[in-house]
């Protein structure tokens, strides 16, 4: 009986010391910082990685606003996969080319730290790699036509059954409603948007900004959207939909004057300069030439050199808290006293003989000159950079705003960088893909495909062209 205690307590002893020995070699967790994050890292910053490293992005996008996003996304770090059609790719690769038999600026702006594989969706080998792509990607950009993403197959249900945790974003025209079938350019979305309406001089007709805030200002919406649905996914574990509508995107970059066209209800828009003029107001936000939308009556004014030069200009703010500084610097210092000038009341119905005034002191002046001694005495005023004064600028470049890259076919390039600038996720740019030059890497690397399978999909036929090209669909 006690030889049986002794053996059942050495073997529970044995049991015992078992369960220590693997409690010693188990891994601790990773240190987490109370908020449950992980303990802030030791590296250099900038040397911790990109913000979105780790992330795979399948990009169907082609023209400007998907390409947009999907480029910012990767300036973040995220593995940018560009899947264009054999023999063709993005339709831009060709339009407005200034080299020939090299990709487009068009393109190779807007591409930039891509890779790029070519696959025809509609063959059976190619719909196999598709399926591949996106169980191994986080989140899929498209703008093309309504209807095309689902005309390929690719509907929501396939893919969200395929990766439910994969991310489906979408570029389109219009939201919802009358309108949702139609395709939508630049011009078009800056039009129903509202810009274009309260763009240009109130006698002149309409007019479009040469910023474009249609395409490329519903891309950078599209990415946010994307990167809010990326945090979300860590609390749900599940993609969704980002949709953003370029109609949508233009309006609320043109919001200020939805607030104007509210505030007309009340009364007439008193910074206007029409109000000073005497013009009465319609039911409608007016065009408003240079007012300023801040409130603060401003003016395009020409300076030294105006002449010869169409960029000689600077913009001009006549702010009530600087109003004497404005006066003294233009030698009227007796308007700061004058009661017709002193009180932004009394100066409304004078604004363009005040602003004819100060164009006469800056054309004495170069642009910069006036910059110059503006900001000396904090008058906020605005230089008309032309797009060479921009290419040529040396804090652009220094920033990283303004980037030269050199490509295989082209030649070195300048590209617009990362506009966003984040000290622990240093932006490399990197110069936009050639068709399919990373479709081999792909097929191998990234989805595991072997040697052999990837020259049998080869002779398939479904990542080569056919043999008449057809034509790529613009969104």
């Amino acid at each position: 009986m006690a030889i049986r205690k002794k053996a059942k307590k050495a073997k529970a002893k044995s049991k015992h010391a078992s369960k220590k020995v693997v409690k010693l070699k188990s891994k601790k967790p990773a240190a987490k910082a109370g908020n449950g994050l992980p303990r802030p890292s030791s590296k250099p910053y900038g040397a911790a990685g990109k913000a979105l490293d780790g992330i795979k992005i399948l990009d169907f996008t082609h023209v400007q606003s998907g390409p947009t996003c999907t480029q910012l996304l990767a300036y973040m770090g995220a593995d940018c996969i560009k899947v264009e059609r054999p023999g063709v790719g993005d339709i831009t690769r060709g339009q407005l080319r200034d080299v020939k038999g090299a990709d487009s600026l068009y393109f190779t702006m807007l591409n930039g730290n891509k890779r790029s594989i070519t696959i025809d969706s509609k063959h059976p080998k190619g719909k196999e790699i598709l399926e591949r792509l996106i169980k191994h990607c986080d989140v899929l950009v498209e703008n093309f036509a309504p209807g095309a993403l689902d005309r390929m197959g690719l509907t929501w249900d396939y893919i969200h059954k395929t990766n439910p945790r994969m991310i489906v974003a979408s570029v389109k025209g219009f939201g919802p409603g009358p309108y949702e079938d139609c395709k939508v350019y630049e011009n078009v979305a800056q039009c129903t948007g509202g810009a274009a309406s309260t763009t240009g001089f109130r006698e002149g007709p309409p007019l479009v900004t040469g910023a474009q805030i249609g395409d490329s200002g519903t891309g950078l919406h599209l990415a946010f959207g994307i990167c809010a649905a990326l945090y979300q996914r860590t609390r749900t574990g599940r993609g969704q939909k980002v949709f953003t509508a370029m109609q949508d995107g233009v309006l609320n970059l043109a919001r200020v004057k939805l607030r104007d066209q509210q505030r007309l209800a009340h009364g007439p828009l008193t910074e206007y300069s029409q109000y000073g003029e005497g013009v009465a107001f319609g039911k409608a936000v007016p065009r408003a030439g240079n007012d300023s939308g801040g409130g603060q009556p401003g003016w395009i004014l020409k300076c030294k050199g105006w002449e010869t030069d169409p960029d000689a200009y600077i913009y001009f703010i006549t702010q009530a808290p600087v109003w004497e500084a404005i006066c003294d610097l233009i030698g009227k210092p007796e308007w700061k006293t004058d009661p017709d000038y002193a009180k932004p009341p009394a100066r409304l119905p004078r604004l363009k003989a005040i602003f004819a005034t100060i164009e006469e002191w800056t054309m004495t002046k170069t642009k910069f000159e006036v910059m110059d001694l503006c900001n000396a005495v904090d008058i906020p005023v605005g230089p008309i950079l032309s797009m060479k004064e921009i290419a040529e600028e040396k804090s652009l470049r220094d920033t990283g705003t303004v980037v030269e890259v050199d490509h295989p076919t082209r030649g070195k390039y300048l590209t617009v960088g990362n506009p966003v600038k984040m000290s622990d996720s240093i932006t490399e740019v990197k110069r936009s893909p050639l068709l399919g030059e990373h479709t081999d890497e792909i097929l191998s690397k990234v989805l595991g495909y072997s040697a052999k399978d990837v020259e049998a999909i080869k002779a398939s036929g479904a990542i080569t062209p056919p043999d008449k090209p057809a034509k790529a669909e613009a969104a």
